[in-house]
């Protein structure tokens, strides 16, 4: 699975970007796909992801404004966000796992590939 992220940008805080996480491969529907993001001089956090089935978990400082959602015809998993504050900023990854257990989603090295990153900055 190759996974392509996209939709980071400059935002104005309480602005809203929406991420787009694009997979290659038939077989899409059967991973879950997490979103984390890392600045710099940080480690990585994760920020959300969606089961296979569709159920959705947040981070708890993305809750009530980030929302996840998946669209298997497309492959494609994005990653709508509202209510941006500056400390929102950081590198995007989006990565993907088969097969993993609820206790692991919020750990990087559990998923088994990875987007590029898109850059999102927050302006005060």
């Amino acid at each position: 699975v190759q996974l392509q992220a996209s939709g980071g940008g400059l935002v104005q805080a309480g602005g809203s970007l929406r991420l787009s996480c694009v997979a290659s491969g038939s077989t899409f529907n059967r991973y879950s796909v997490g979103w984390f993001r890392q600045a710099p001089g940080k480690e990585r956090e994760f920020v959300a992801h969606i089961r296979y089935n569709s159920a959705t978990y947040y981070g708890d400082s993305v809750k009530g404004r980030f929302s996840i959602s998946r669209d298997n015809a497309k492959n494609t998993v994005s990653l709508q966000m509202n209510s941006l504050k500056p400390e929102d900023t950081a590198q995007y990854y989006c990565a993907a796992g088969a097969s993993l257990i609820l206790s692991s989603i919020r750990t990087p090295r559990q998923y088994h590939y990875w987007g590029q990153g898109t850059q999102v900055t927050v302006s005060s």
